[in-house]
């Protein structure tokens, strides 16, 4: 480019998804151009000037193709991370039930491959029994039987 302002980003973040290029998956390389904000939307347009190919900068994150603000997203799924419900989420922010489920169903999809990539060799060395324990001091003073305690799949009451 010999015109207008410099069209290369940084690249810290982003690599071209294209699986033919051969950039692909390689960050800060300066293969990246930014395209300008397609359709006047927040998210730039960029385009890997290897293999000609355009994308987003949000591709493999849960804003994209998302048309609300960034911040309702993350304040939806703040809300259901501590503990509010679906429908009271959906009220208190103006949203559909069925958009809220979707976007914590994108998150989970997030969270499983951010699961696989980054905490599949974790070591563990020390553990958290809290709930453990208090599960197993309700079965030690016969609050619950031991049968109970197994089958109970979800969290120990407070």
């Amino acid at each position: 480019m010999t015109r207008g302002r410099c069209r290369e980003i940084a690249t810290l973040r982003h690599f071209c998804p294209n699986p033919a290029c051969a950039y692909r998956g390689w960050v800060g390389w300066g293969n990246l151009r930014a395209n300008g904000h397609p359709s006047g939307g927040p998210w730039r347009q960029l385009l890997c000037v290897v293999c000609r190919r355009y994308f987003l900068e949000t591709l493999g994150t849960i804003f994209h193709g998302k048309r609300a603000p960034v911040e309702l997203i993350v304040c939806v799924l703040a809300c259901l991370a501590e503990g509010l419900g679906i429908q009271g989420t959906a009220r208190m922010f103006e949203v559909d039930p069925n958009t809220v489920l979707q976007w914590l169903l994108d998150a989970v999809e997030q969270l499983q491959a951010f699961s696989r990539y980054i905490l599949h060799d974790v070591r563990v060395h020390q553990v958290q029994l809290d709930e453990l324990f208090a599960l197993l001091s309700t079965v030690k003073t016969s609050e619950v039987t031991a049968a109970d305690a197994i089958a109970r799949p979800e969290r120990s009451p407070s």
